[in-house]
């Protein structure tokens, strides 16, 4: 009479452990295929690797996200390639064992299944800059799903701490604590005891540290400056497009989801679901990344939807649904696996800046010193991992020194944050780099660094020595390849061709 149980409970566990071995090879293939490649959202990199040599965060490097983001890292060292895809699909698949839990909590298995389905699916087959990288919305998705199902099973406090863990990687984790509390109500005392905790342990290191008010500088006033300040003209319209191209593109979830919300199953879930999309629209951006905040709810209720829908049709069009992002996106990973495999590189225009700071970063190493300083101006982070060189300053992007942020100022010249940014440019100017790489001036000369009085006498002190289609290579010294012997000459101007892909390098000094 046990026997019976028993052999379910076996079965089951099987079935489960199967389930989550195959989306786990999906995610790990998927990530693996990105090794050759740093998206903008890898910037933590670089302050995680300055924090592994002892350089404290905020007082020492300049970062407008929060801790965790950067901290992260040093879980795996702060590498780059494999090992870092490795821990991007580890993540992946733990943010798809809490939608199996939360949606095997609110309903039952069968739910849960679909909803970790439907969220390795979307973790695999979407923009590819938003869901590869281990960024701040990213990193906010694992506390955000722990929060909600911590809520459910009415443990407050702990949900509380989840969320107040998932704030120390993105300030949006307030509109997570929110959506907490429809579910946590009569506990939330213990809720907002729970978000206080890991916080006051961050901000009592940061005192300690003497990093807070740089903290709160660079993480809250810098950020809410550029909250306030629009990279487009219409912020309405441009949002109203951006949803519906989301919407659209993720027409499989939505259509689930209404299933359940026609029903009026549970005025909460439409609730959280609000109060996730007022956070997409904070700052009226409305980058593909932002819905990441969104895509914890839709995927669990959608999953709800999705079981309850009984005609081949209605099956049919989920099906045809989720075929849009898997043609759409599907061949890149294989070409991008394929090309990494084989040492190639891709032909393909999205990774135009990677490649650019690859093959900056080859000609800085050639041409330089083992264990130089280097100086980026732009928004380049990448630039210290490619090269292994230890920054010269606690700026490693251009930001705080211009005023202008990274989403425009390849283009744009309007100046967000005004207040410091000369004195920014002054202890900018006290640092010695060995090697200077420009990689915003050919894009907007508006913004290069010689247009600013702080900085003028200190660039005199470099040459140029080789530059790509984006980037402009300097070191520091006087020029003195014109007294080299014609030969040696020659021999330069040959290697630095062979170090860079075919066409970037454009002119050699």
């Amino acid at each position: 009479m046990f026997r019976l149980p028993l052999c379910s409970n076996i079965l089951g566990n099987l079935r489960r452990s199967l389930f989550f071995a195959g989306i786990f090879l999906l995610l790990l293939a998927a990530h693996l295929s990105h090794s050759g490649v740093l998206w903008e959202g890898d910037y933590p990199l670089a302050p995680a690797l300055q924090m592994a040599h002892g350089s404290v965060l905020y007082r020492d490097i300049w970062f407008d996200k929060p801790p965790l983001v950067a901290a992260v890292n040093l879980l795996w060292g702060a590498q780059a390639g494999p090992v870092l895809r490795l821990a991007g699909a580890l993540y992946a698949l733990l943010a798809c064992g809490l939608a199996f839990a939360l949606g095997t909590r609110i309903w039952t298995p069968r739910e849960g299944y679909c909803a970790a389905a439907l969220l390795a699916f979307f973790l695999t087959f979407d923009t590819h800059s938003g869901v590869v990288p281990l960024a701040a919305d990213m990193l906010l998705l694992a506390p955000h799903l722990a929060a909600v199902l911590l809520a459910c099973r009415k443990q407050p406090f702990w949900s509380g701490v989840a969320a107040g863990i998932g704030f120390l990687f993105n300030a949006k984790a307030l509109f997570v604590l929110a959506a907490c509390a429809l579910f946590a109500w009569p506990g939330l005392p213990l809720l907002a005891a729970g978000f206080a905790l890991p916080n006051l342990f961050a901000f009592g290191w940061l005192t300690y540290t003497g990093a807070l008010t740089a903290y709160f500088d660079q993480v809250w006033r810098w950020p809410a400056l550029y909250a306030a300040s629009p990279v487009v003209s219409d912020p309405v319209w441009n949002g109203i497009l951006r949803s519906g191209n989301w919407f659209g593109f993720h027409a499989a979830l939505i259509l689930g989801a209404s299933v359940v919300f026609a029903r009026r199953e549970n005025w909460r879930f439409v609730a959280w679901a609000v109060i996730s999309y007022a956070g997409v629209v904070l700052g009226w951006r409305f980058f593909p990344r932002y819905f990441l905040l969104l895509l914890p709810v839709l995927t669990v209720v959608a999953a709800r939807g999705i079981t309850m829908l009984r005609t081949r049709v209605w099956l049919a069009v989920v099906a045809v649904a989720l075929a849009v992002p898997l043609i759409r996106f599907g061949p890149r990973y294989v070409m991008l696996g394929n090309d990494y495999v084989h040492g190639r590189q891709s032909t393909w225009s999205d990774l135009a800046l990677d490649q650019d700071s690859r093959a900056a970063a080859r000609l800085a190493t050639a041409n330089s010193k083992p264990g130089s300083t280097l100086a980026v101006w732009g928004y380049r982070p990448e630039l210290y991992v490619y090269t292994g060189f230890r920054p010269a300053s606690k700026y490693l992007d251009s930001q705080a020194l211009t005023g202008v942020p990274a989403d425009r100022h390849l283009t744009q010249s309007r100046v967000v944050l005004t207040a410091g940014t000369g004195e920014a440019r002054m202890l900018f100017s006290q640092s010695r780099p060995d090697v200077l790489i420009d990689s915003l001036s050919l894009y907007n000369p508006a913004l290069s660094p010689d247009h600013y009085a702080e900085l003028g006498p200190w660039l005199a002190g470099y040459h140029e020595v080789a530059r790509t289609k984006g980037s402009v290579i300097y070191l520091r010294g006087p020029n003195t390849i014109e007294k080299w012997p014609s030969f040696l000459h020659h021999h330069f101007r040959s290697s630095a061709a062979f170090w860079s892909p075919a066409g970037p390098v454009t002119s050699v000094r």
